[in-house]
């Protein structure tokens, strides 16, 4: 089944005087419409739905309340005389080109919400149904359109989606459809549409650039999800290979479930630490779920993310972590300062985004909280509140200098003493760094001086080693974990830590990378951090490794010229 973007055909004319009126109430009639679908939607979410479908129809409705769109939409109709659907799709490419800036991959990629919600006002200002469709409510037929969609329920082919994008509500109807998988133009693996794909283990391919336009109605198409992958028209030798490799996949998920409540240790009886990313609280259930021991990385930031400048305050922070300290049921949460910069969508620091030529090195993470105190502080404050209800770490991002940290801990302190004027109970946090600029690796004795543990953040580390902007198409075949300067900074850090007795963990993607985890263990690691769905999987290696063994192997990855060799033929 194939779906265009509703964007694709939006009419653009100029409207009169008088008609400004009902333009503008066009737009609030849908909006309004999709809003109450959504809310709907929640009160029906199913309980054993997706946990990040619940956040994630939150965001949806937080956006399309919007001021930013909302007066923009307005601006458009009133001043410039735009029909409804001009000036909406409009508005739309003014904050999409604000996302589009963002050197962060995952912040970058919530452009993708705000495109399903537009989208999802221009079906209802077109009367035209959802992609998805329960198979309750699919009509029967073969011929299929935008305008008219009729699945065909007496079928035995599975049939796969094709469209521009899919929203969190259309991916809440998926498992009700008829659909066995899906793909899209728009999206990367950090994106939504691809973080519930993996929770809902629902084969998907994201990203496919002009999937919708180059693919037929009708045509056969294989999905291969684990290696992004999208097969038209494919021969009965291929179609055979990966009926083989999809009866294969399934009954080694089924192997990897059984090993939830195993101890992660190795063949020489090494225990490793398993925890969880997540984004929002409600990720806790599934890190509980994929049993990981703890959350190793709390991405503070999407607490901070599409509020139209208006930042949360100390309660709705401090709720908010105590959601997730509580989801993990005593076990540790690790919660990151925000991370976010003068190029991320905070309306009050818009006009600081035309003075960053390269964001990636300009006023983000540490560097921006410690430009704004009272915002810190906030944070602060909310989080050492939360501690009181579980054992909670506090990690400080993008740290380099000494006067950095001294400035972090007194302000740290100065949080502290604030509660304790004001008789507020909170209760202890152990402090993190994460080593993800080559000058924090090179002076980790000074880190480890003020810190009781460190988190390597590999996506960054691995960018600012190599000077590569990972966002750039041009270069980001050189981004490369495997690059010896890479990983000798990541051992030299592992190592300095089990010297002196801290903790240390990886938390970037190298942490989920099945084909790193016994380089990892080789060089000491014992603690890794990922999304929950990539755990047992990583727990598996985990179990066939006797970390012993891997230590003169490692050795000898880090002192080769090309260490991605001998990691293939390990």
């Amino acid at each position: 089944m194939l779906v265009a973007s509703s964007r694709a055909d939006v009419a653009h004319y100029f409207i009169e005087d008088d008609k400004t009126a009902d333009e503008i109430t066009r737009v609030r009639i849908s909006r309004n419409a999709v809003m109450e679908e959504i809310t709907r939607l929640q009160q029906d979410l199913p309980k054993d739905a997706p946990h990040e479908l619940a956040a994630l129809l939150d965001v949806h409705l937080m956006l399309l309340q919007d001021e930013q769109l909302i007066s923009g939409v307005k601006h458009w109709i009133v001043d410039r005389h735009y029909n409804a659907e001009w000036a909406l799709t409009t508005q739309y490419e003014i904050i999409a080109r604000q996302f589009d800036d963002m050197e962060d991959e995952y912040l970058r990629e919530r452009k993708a919400d705000l495109e399903q919600v537009v989208e999802r006002i221009l079906r209802h200002m077109k009367g035209v149904a959802s992609p998805v469709q329960p198979a309750a409510q699919a009509g029967a037929g073969r011929k299929l359109s935008q305008q008219d969609l009729l699945l065909d329920d007496t079928t035995d082919v599975p049939l796969v989606l094709v469209a521009h994008d899919l929203s969190p509500a259309d991916m809440l109807q998926f498992k009700q459809s008829l659909f066995a998988g899906f793909a899209t133009d728009v999206g990367g693996k950090t994106s939504h549409t691809a973080i519930v794909a993996r929770s809902m283990d629902i084969p998907a391919v994201v990203g496919a650039r002009s999937a919708s336009q180059l693919i037929k109605q009708d045509d056969w198409v294989i999905i291969d999800g684990d290696a992004g992958v999208l097969i038209v028209d494919p021969s009965p030798i291929i179609l055979a290979e990966y009926g083989f490799k999809q009866r294969q996949g399934e009954l080694e998920r089924q192997r990897l479930n059984r090993l939830k409540n195993t101890p992660s240790l190795t063949i020489d009886g090494q225990r490793v630490e398993l925890l969880a990313n997540i984004e929002m609280p409600e990720d806790t259930l599934g890190a509980v779920t994929a049993g990981a021991v703890g959350v190793g990385l709390f991405r503070s930031e999407f607490l901070f993310m599409g509020r139209s400048g208006k930042l949360p305050d100390e309660e709705e922070q401090y709720q908010a972590y105590r959601k997730a300290i509580e989801g993990m049921h005593g076990l540790p949460v690790t919660i990151r300062t925000v991370d976010i910069g003068s190029d991320k969508p905070l309306d009050r620091h818009a006009k600081a985004q035309d003075t960053h030529l390269n964001p990636a090195l300009g006023l983000r993470a540490i560097r921006w909280s410690l430009a704004d105190p009272p915002m810190f502080l906030t944070q602060l404050r909310a989080i050492l509140r939360a501690a009181a209800h579980g054992q909670v770490n506090l990690l400080v991002p993008m740290l380099a200098h000494a006067t950095e940290i001294r400035q972090t801990m007194s302000l740290i302190d100065h949080a502290r003493a604030t509660l304790d004027n004001n008789g507020t109970p909170y209760g202890p946090v152990r402090l993190g760094a994460m080593i993800e600029i080559p000058a924090a690796a090179l002076t980790l004795k000074l880190f480890l001086k003020y810190f009781d543990f460190l988190s390597i953040g590999t996506n960054d580390l691995i960018q600012y080693t190599l000077a590569i902007d990972r966002a750039d198409e041009a270069v980001s075949h050189l981004y490369d974990p495997c690059h010896p300067a890479v990983l000798r900074l990541i051992a030299d850090t592992i190592a300095e830590c089990d010297a002196q007795g801290k903790g240390v963990s990886v938390c970037g993607e190298m942490a989920g990378d099945v084909g790193m985890t016994r380089l990892l263990l080789g060089l000491g690691l014992r603690s890794f951090s990922m999304h929950p769905s990539q755990i047992l999987a990583v727990k598996q290696q985990i179990l066939r490794a006797d970390a012993s063994k891997l230590q003169p192997w490692a050795a000898q990855v880090l002192a080769s010229e090309d260490p991605a060799v001998l990691l293939q033929s390990a």
